[in-house]
């Protein structure tokens, strides 16, 4: 019985030139071999390979089992196991070492699954920025043709439209500074028409369920343009999905925020209702505003993002500067925004900018002051009951 478990593996390491035999029914072991003498240091090295695989084969039945238990808690121990994807010429710095990893079972729709078409290697920031434009596109419906633009991981345009083309162009079109040097995701079979649009700009990355044969060929032609294909990227995101964040010291573990907004528990607080224009529109900012680094404002017209606010420590400023990029277009837009307004006066200049309608979590003390500001200014203002701060 003492090899029940046991299996024959060559080391993916191409150091070990020796095959390694691994006892999982009893790890303590660590098995002799035959190949000739072997120096101690590489005995150590081989060890601790050994238990690296037993190590990751425990954990995965600690994963299993507390899924298996349907346990939605927190654990007091947290193990996950991953594995290395690539090293990396880099990190976010050029003196910074780094690496890709994927985790055990990763679902369908995430990056470790998605497989490169042209272009040379990944670095760590595309990865980053690629990820960034998956969490936006998951939040549309695949009913929708949708191309989302994302720099330094923040969104600066998304477009919607009857086809790929269409909504590239208006994610284009909202932005057509930022998106240059870019990532774009859609969520559609990429075709040539759209594929010879976006061949006239220069884009790091794009990522697609799909590319048509002369698509390929129309961007092929471009040599610093990565192509990365992912059939399943529209899927949403599993709910319970784990999302960590690196601390000195430590690790702080959350649930994704994964959570939908259902028409039926928005909650208009104006007099005035907003159109079905309006509201399409600030469906759509309200889900870009969620994968926005807070305080963030999302201004939204005719089936596109058409203003930005990224990361301000006020939320006053996070509207001017979505104002700012939105320019003319700023009058007649919605606005979202990821957190409750402590003041009304972003309301007061949301009017003095021409917008017509707000979405927001509502919540604040002062709420009132907000409600009454956009009903003397007519703007119709509907509360979602759900924050999403995004750090």
């Amino acid at each position: 019985m003492e090899d029940l478990y046991s299996y024959f593996e060559k080391p993916k390491d191409p150091s070990n030139y020796m095959a390694v035999r691994i006892g999982l029914a009893s790890p303590e072991k660590i098995r002799s071999w035959s190949y000739g003498e072997v120096t101690k240091p590489t005995k150590f090295r081989l060890a601790n390979t050994v238990f690296e695989y037993t190590a990751q084969y425990d954990s995965m039945i600690n994963t299993y089992l507390r899924a298996q238990r349907g346990e939605t808690s927190m654990p007091d121990k947290f193990t996950m196991t991953f594995e290395k994807i690539q090293d990396m010429r880099y990190g976010e710095n050029p003196h910074q070492n780094a690496a890709f990893y994927a985790e055990i079972g990763c679902a369908e729709n995430t990056l470790p699954h998605a497989v490169q078409l042209h272009g040379k290697e990944l670095s760590y920031n595309n990865i980053n920025d690629t990820n960034g434009a998956l969490d936006v596109i998951k939040e549309f419906s695949f009913d929708i043709p949708v191309a989302v633009a994302v720099k330094h991981a923040n969104p600066c345009g998304v477009g919607t439209g009857e086809t790929i083309f269409e909504a590239y162009q208006n994610a284009y079109e909202a932005d057509k500074v930022s998106i240059y040097g870019g990532i774009v995701a859609l969520n559609r079979e990429v075709d040539a028409s759209t594929a010879a649009e976006m061949a006239n700009i220069f884009l790091e990355i794009i990522i697609a369920p799909a590319f048509s044969a002369e698509a390929l060929e129309i961007l092929k032609a471009k040599k610093n343009l990565r192509l990365l294909e992912l059939p399943e990227l529209a899927e949403a995101n599993r709910p319970g999905t784990l999302d960590m964040k690196k601390v000195a010291g430590g690790l702080l573990v959350q649930e994704l925020d994964t959570k939908l907004l259902d028409e039926a528990e928005l909650v208009c607080v104006t007099q005035r209702k907003p159109s079905d224009t309006e509201k399409a529109d600030m469906m759509t900012a309200w889900k870009v505003v969620k994968h926005v680094k807070s305080n963030a404002i999302v201004l939204a017209k005719g089936q596109r993002t058409v203003g930005i606010g990224p990361g301000q420590t006020n939320r006053i400023t996070a509207l001017e500067l979505a104002i700012k990029y939105a320019g003319e277009n700023a009058c007649g837009s919605v606005m979202a925004s990821d957190a409750y307004f402590p003041f009304s006066d972003c309301v007061l200049a949301a009017q003095a900018a021409g917008i017509t309608a707000i979405i927001q979590p509502g919540g604040s003390i002062r709420d009132e002051d907000s409600i009454k500001a956009a009903d003397e200014a007519g703007i119709a203002m509907l509360f979602t009951g759900m924050r999403h701060f995004k750090h």
